[in-house]
């Protein structure tokens, strides 16, 4: 190696060591990242990884001149970081005198000296426990080759067991191995010195690894098969077409003989059942939303997610979350035009109009408070964020992956201001501030959310149990997304139920379900059918019909009065809302607990329910007038330009307009929404002696003309706003 010196071929420690013969080149790949003066200048094709050669040359004649303080010899090319401390050292010299080098941002090393360390409380114990990894003693003591994790206090690790594991998992896999979190854990090793390379996993580049999963099952395993041409048959599209176990895949039954109208009907088979049952992570066959319609054809897209306000399709649909139509996101959004109510309501009793309008009202009022609160509390989170940008490039025509991309990769912090930048495949689409481009996208992303594989229901909607998005940690990065929208400006969910919301802040041994809380129809329907038998032999009568499904929720027990209906009821519901998502619900609560956003719900949640449960208030004159503040240095009558502005937006709100309420907002601010969090800085207003409106999105402020004439005023604010916005789009 040209830096170090050595011949050593060690991958695991010193990185790839790579030769270019045309170059008369041989470097290894860590020794010249750690390199305390040469900079990626090229791009990732140029040179080594963008390292060009002239400036690894002159990187080698720098280190010529410096003697390593390790082992004497000239060539240290990496310098320790501490402020006043002047030693030098070889990679590998470095690396035996437990120096640490950290793999991120400017590639800091520190010498053994200035090294970072870990706190260790007093109160720990100082004996030995099992690295979770080798499964070998580890003594709990600070040293350089022991490392403790952050998130769980009795998970200790030898630092080479570590380096092993974060070399083959890479960085979408590497977590901590007893309580899976992974930012935190990352971070922390980060910071400690491990190398946590930007790769997928080891086990998934291998060539073939899972060729012997392509092999597919056809026999039909069930008692009692009613095929004449044998188990083996299988005719495709035909009721003896062999449809296998959505989830072991290893048993299989034609579809005549299961009962089963169609492949994409679901079915599971007995082993299944019986181990899913004892883990309480049953799913039921034929998922199904209540309270929706089957689509007209009765063949939903197995390719899309349904919209908001269809039935939810089987657990079979899983990747259905990944391979969602990015149509849907690209289409220009309009604000939510239902009624600001519980998100979690199914049925209402209509009440006199008087009284029904006066409870709206006060309903209206104590939600704007609570929603001001939730605003306060948001900007002193958000003191956080620090003036560093991070750049998220998001691509129109599939926003999900380049979201998770952007929110994964490794450079991202929450911490960070965030700037989106919008690309297609052709060209980029260029927008006048990027607070406008981050309000898109927020919304935008919600939206996806809300209508994903992730979360089930109609209205208020509770976590599915989507076995594809928990192995890919899909749980985790939807709770961080939502915390971070939150924070750095974005809209509020407004879609969760109440019972989800109550699992997050309370814990979910605290909350009781009820029945709108199921969005299975099937399972909907079994409870129902329970809970309202009228007499002892129906009820038996009908837990003998469903006893299968009893006995894999674990909720099958002898019923000798008519009043066990109630218990048996309340398990069922515990079971199925809350039991069977307890993985997605605990990694949902770690994404949230983000910019520590959940302990704020869980310190104030009657305030943060509000924007949880409830849809954002819709837009009125009234709430845009309010949002304005006239600027107080305008020397123009300020009640009469206040009267031509209430009196446009009265117009604007009764549609005779050709913009709308949202139009004007966008106009001035770059957003269509009011966030959960206000605006920064708060909307102004100036009248001045200009020609046409200005709207300043850097300073949320609208620059008015002033003029004599409302209808003169009227045409000057549609003209301008509606060409503005139409330039935009276009």
């Amino acid at each position: 190696c040209v830096l170090c010196g050595r011949t050593d071929d060690y991958p695991e420690k010193y990185g790839e060591k790579r030769t270019y013969v045309e170059y008369n080149l041989t470097v290894h790949v860590y020794c010249l990242l750690m390199s305390s003066g040469i900079w990626q200048r090229g791009e990732e094709d140029e040179g080594v990884d963008g390292f060009l050669i002239t400036d690894i040359r002159k990187e080698v004649k720098r280190a010529a001149k410096l003697k390593c303080n390790i082992c004497k010899k000239k060539g240290a090319s990496i310098g320790c970081v501490a402020p006043k401390c002047k030693r030098s050292y070889h990679f590998p010299c470095g690396i035996q005198r437990e120096c640490i080098f950290q793999f991120m941002e400017d590639f800091r090393s520190y010498c053994w000296e200035h090294r970072p360390v870990q706190e260790f409380m007093d109160k720990e114990p100082r004996g030995a426990s099992q690295c979770t990894i080798c499964l070998d003693l580890v003594e709990h003591l600070p040293v350089y080759t022991v490392l403790k994790s952050p998130c769980c206090k009795n998970a200790w690790f030898h630092r080479e067991c570590l380096q092993y594991q974060a070399l083959s998992a890479g960085i979408f896999f590497f977590r901590c191995t007893v309580c899976n979190n992974k930012e935190k854990f990352q971070k922390e090793m980060l910071r400690m010195g491990i190398h946590i390379p930007e790769r997928d996993a080891s086990w998934e580049l291998e060539e073939n690894a899972y060729q012997d999963l392509l092999h597919c099952y056809q026999h039909c395993d069930v008692k009692r098969c009613l095929c004449k041409k044998g188990r083996d048959y299988n005719e495709p599209d035909s009721k003896w077409e062999i449809q296998r176990c959505q989830y072991c895949g290893s048993r299989g039954t034609h579809l005549a003989c299961s009962s089963l109208k169609s492949w994409e009907q679901n079915w599971e088979c007995m082993e299944c059942r019986s181990i899913f049952a004892k883990s309480g992570m049953y799913n039921k066959r034929k998922k199904r939303a209540l309270a929706a319609s089957e689509n007209s054809d009765g063949s939903p897209c197995l390719l899309e997610e349904p919209p908001p306000k269809s039935p939810r399709q089987s657990s079979g649909s899983a990747r259905s979350f990944l391979l969602q139509s990015p149509k849907i996101m690209c289409q220009n959004l309009s604000p939510c035009s239902h009624l600001e109510q519980p998100a979690s309501n199914r049925v209402t009793v209509s009440p006199s109009p008087v009284l029904s309008n006066w409870n709206w009202s006060l309903r209206h009022k104590y939600l704007r408070q609570q929603r001001k609160e939730v605003c306060n509390i948001l900007k002193e989170l958000k003191v956080q964020v620090q003036t560093k940008p991070t750049r998220l490039n998001i691509n129109t025509e599939n926003i999900w992956s380049s979201a998770l991309k952007g929110f994964r990769q490794r450079i991202f912090s929450p911490t960070n201001t965030i700037e989106v930048n919008f690309s297609n495949c052709k060209n980029r689409l260029k927008t006048n501030t990027s607070s406008a481009s981050k309000h898109h996208f927020f919304q935008v992303l919600m939206l996806h959310l809300q209508n994903s594989s992730l979360f089930e229901g109609s209205f208020g909607k509770n976590l599915s149990l989507d076995f594809q998005a928990l192995k890919e940690n899909l749980y985790f990065e939807a709770g961080k997304m939502i915390a971070v929208s939150l924070v750095h400006g974005g809209p509020p969910p407004g879609f969760f139920s109440k019972t989800l919301f109550k699992c997050l802040v309370y814990g979910p041994e605290n909350v009781k379900p009820v029945l709108e809380d199921v969005a299975d129809v099937d399972v909907a329907q079994t409870i129902k059918t329970i809970k309202y038998a009228n007499s002892l032999s129906s009820l038996q009568s009908t837990l003998q019909d469903c006893c299968e499904f009893l006995t894999a929720a674990g909720c099958l027990r002898p019923v000798t009065a008519l009043c066990d209906k109630n218990m048996l009821v309340n398990d069922i519901l515990i079971y199925h809302v809350i039991k069977r998502i307890t993985l997605p619900l605990e990694s949902f609560r770690q994404g949230l607990k983000t910019l520590g956003v959940l302990e704020k719900m869980q310190t104030h949640p009657g305030v943060f329910s509000s924007i949880f449960c409830y849809k954002p208030e819709r837009l009125s004159a009234e709430t845009v007038y309010n949002l304005f503040t006239i600027h107080s240095s305008s020397d123009v009558n300020k009640v009469e330009g206040a009267d031509f502005w209430m009196g446009y937006l009265q117009d604007v709100e009764s549609g005779d307009s050709v913009v709308t309420l949202e139009d004007i907002l966008l106009f001035v601010t770059g957003s269509s929404y009011v966030p959960a969090i206000g605006f920064d800085p708060e909307p102004t207003i100036k009248f001045l002696h200009i020609r046409y409106p200005i709207g300043n999105r850097l300073l949320n402020c609208l620059e008015l003309p002033r003029t004599k004439m409302y209808q003169q005023f009227k045409n000057k604010m549609e003209l301008t706003i509606r060409n503005t916005l139409r330039v935009e789009r276009e």
